[in-house]
């Protein structure tokens, strides 16, 4: 049974794998995007709407055209985030602030927005992507860890708070996933991390996006304020 699929940030790496997860197996899907939309969004027929989760309004919009265009969201992926990293001595108030308010407000902002249709449904799955750096920490990246950090006691709330409305809400923590990111980085910096990994290799997409699918699904809907690692086995938790 077709469903309508909300990604957050799903015109690049994990985010657009779920939205092509979704696509795949009959879902409406739509993404929101700030940057230019790629061509297998527009060849899934995957509807994008631009949206900068920063600001309540544009989520709004973002809102009122997937509602218009495809229905009452069903399920929510808040995987939009970014990156501002530094040494804490060297890191502006800024940089700390503006990566929060996008990875971890701006999740509450979108969670906020989709819980509304969901309620009235009786029916919702929420899903967040936070990281392993939330789990345990990294250096030079004290405002993601905390952002991602942050989305485990939001994902949690959430899920005791509506429960009873038949709305799960869970919380993905990847690993070392072969972005476009991290595929920028030396070929001896990858290795490293690779090294560092139980299962010894960087995790693809794909692999995050299969678990973020399942957590959708009907199958899990005893699941619910779960962390789940996808991370080769760093963080055996």
């Amino acid at each position: 049974m077709s469903r309508v699929v909300l990604v957050t940030g799903g015109n690049r790496g994990i985010g657009l794998a779920c939205a092509m997860a979704f696509a795949e197996q009959g879902d409406k899907v739509a993404v929101t995007c700030r940057g230019e939309v790629p061509a297998e969004v527009s060849d899934a027929g995957i509807l994008a709407v631009p949206c900068d989760i920063t600001d309540s309004v544009q989520v709004d919009s973002a809102f009122d055209q997937v509602e218009a265009a495809l229905g009452p969201v069903e399920v929510l992926v808040a995987n939009a985030g970014i990156t501002r990293d530094g040494l804490v001595l060297r890191m502006s108030d800024e940089d700390f602030a503006d990566v929060v308010d996008t990875n971890l407000t701006g999740s509450f902002r979108v969670a906020r927005r989709a819980v509304k249709g969901m309620m009235r449904a009786r029916w919702g799955r929420i899903v967040f992507i936070s990281s392993i750096a939330g789990r345990i920490g990294q250096t030079g990246q004290a405002n993601y860890a905390a952002s991602k950090a942050g989305l485990v006691g939001l994902g949690r709330s959430l899920a005791k708070e509506f429960s009873s409305r038949g709305i799960t809400v869970n919380i993905v923590a990847p690993g070392p996933i072969l972005t476009d990111m991290l595929a920028a980085l030396p070929e001896e910096q990858q290795a490293s991390y690779a090294e560092a990994v139980p299962l010894g290799r960087l995790g693809q997409p794909h692999e995050v996006a299969e678990v973020v699918r399942f957590l959708a699904s009907e199958g899990a809907g005893y699941v619910t304020g779960a962390v789940v690692p996808v991370d080769g086995g760093i963080f055996m938790g």
